[in-house]
């Protein structure tokens, strides 16, 4: 059912990025500036996660001898840089996220270079690496998004929702590897209920929320795919939750023919593979339109 899966290493069926977008309380001061310090039963929720949840989630990482990837807005990364450090420490694998979680659709390209720039000086300054994966907030890619990650020496993106497996993207003789996802792998539909952002989910038991995304692996498993479930710490970090993936974890690692690792890494294989002429990505060429759909 996948045209061309990826001949992926050491003779593994599929590939698996377990990536956590750190969004923190950035989400709370971004929709409501004026008042955000006044809304803490929310913000303590948000906290929940670089407060609480990454330790539980780096301890099952390290007890299982995984590295991840983790999404980090640039004010987070500032705001919590010991647990930043912490992440880093353990080999995983810290990408940008915007600044304070900023929409870049609708914002002049100065405005979204300024957020894309802010980001990365703050993980350089911080986790002492300079970021090498995007993820737009809200997976809003913009019309400007390729160019300015281009011009900064990203080497990937996952924002897009195109494909079940790596592809590239294409514009003015550069590339991007794209390590896509989608809206069924991601953890606001079964699980979040924030008023104060206008997410009222009807919140599911860990088990009904997180048989969707063990299914999607299954069938990533059976073709060959790619699996990069999109989750956050106060979402999926959650106690009920994070012990079913935990178990869910150990089950997969034990079958020792699933290529789990960073972002990063799976990018670079791609790139090499290409590079090798060993394998052929499919190319998506940008822009897909430059002016309105009229007609």
């Amino acid at each position: 059912m996948i045209r061309n899966p990826p001949p992926w290493p050491n003779n593994c069926k599929c590939a698996v990025s377990i990536t956590f977008d750190m969004d923190a309380d950035s989400l709370i001061h971004l929709e409501h500036p004026s008042d955000s310090y006044r809304r803490v039963s929310t913000i303590s929720m948000l906290r929940y996660g670089p407060e609480i949840a990454i330790e539980r989630i780096l301890n099952t990482y390290e007890r299982l001898g995984l590295q991840q990837t983790f999404f980090i807005p640039g004010w987070c990364v500032r705001q919590y840089p010991d647990v930043v450090r912490r992440i880093v420490s353990g080999g995983h694998e810290v990408a940008h996220h915007g600044y304070l979680h900023e929409n870049p659709i609708g914002l002049e390209p100065a405005a979204q270079a300024d957020i894309i720039d802010r980001g990365i000086d703050a993980i350089t300054d911080v986790a002492g690496v300079r970021p090498r994966g995007y993820r737009a907030p809200l997976y809003n890619f913009s019309d400007h998004t390729f160019d300015l990650l281009v011009e900064r020496g990203f080497e990937y993106d996952a924002s897009l929702m195109g494909d079940d497996i790596p592809y590239l993207l294409s514009s003015n003789q550069h590339e991007l590897v794209e390590l896509p996802s989608h809206w069924g792998c991601d953890d606001w539909p079964p699980f979040a209920h924030v008023p104060d952002l206008k997410y009222e989910m009807p919140v599911r038991a860990p088990s009904a929320g997180l048989q969707g995304f063990f299914e999607e692996f299954d069938a990533v498993y059976q073709w060959g795919g790619l699996f990069v479930p999109v989750w956050h710490p106060f979402v999926t970090g959650r106690l009920g939750r994070w012990s079913q993936v935990d178990r869910w974890l150990a089950s997969i690692v034990e079958r020792e023919d699933v290529w789990i690792t960073t972002m990063a890494n799976i990018a670079e294989y791609i790139r090499l593979l290409h590079r090798q002429g060993k394998y052929e990505p499919r190319i998506d060429t940008l822009p897909y339109y430059s002016r309105p759909v009229t007609d």
